[in-house]
C-alpha cells in the first residue's frame, strides 16, 4: 500500500510538472507560479518523510530512530556529491546499511 501511494504521488507530481512546465505546450503561466511549482517536489517529499521521521514519539524519539540518521546521511550525500543519481544510490545504500546496523 505504501509503495502504491508513493508511486501515485510521484505520478501526480510528474504529470503536474510536465503539464505546467513543459515549454512546448501551449499553456503559459505567470513567472511567479512557475517559480512556485519548482518547489513542489521538495515540499511533497517533506510531507511524506516528516511523519516517518517523527513517528508516534514526536521529537523525543529522534535520537533513537534510524531513519533520522539515514536522513542526515542523505542530506550529507546530496551536499557532497553533485551528481543526483549517484547521490540517490549512495543515500539508498547508506540508508539500508544504517537500518541493518541500527535496526
Amino acid at each position: 500500500m505504501i509503495w502504491l501511494l508513493i508511486f501515485a504521488l510521484a505520478a501526480i507530481v510528474l504529470f503536474n510538472r510536465y503539464l505546467l512546465l513543459e515549454p512546448r505546450l501551449p499553456i503559459r503561466l505567470p513567472i511567479f507560479i512557475r517559480q512556485a511549482l519548482q518547489y513542489s517536489a521538495p515540499c511533497l517529499l517533506t510531507a511524506i518523510c516528516g511523519p516517518i521521521l517523527l513517528g508516534d514519539t514526536g521529537l523525543a524519539g529522534l535520537a533513537s530512530n534510524p531513519y533520522t540518521y539515514a536522513a542526515i546521511f542523505s542530506i550529507g550525500c546530496a551536499l557532497v556529491i553533485k551528481n543526483m543519481l549517484l547521490s540517490v544510490l549512495v543515500s539508498l545504500a547508506g540508508f539500508y546499511a544504517l537500518l541493518y546496523v541500527l535496526g
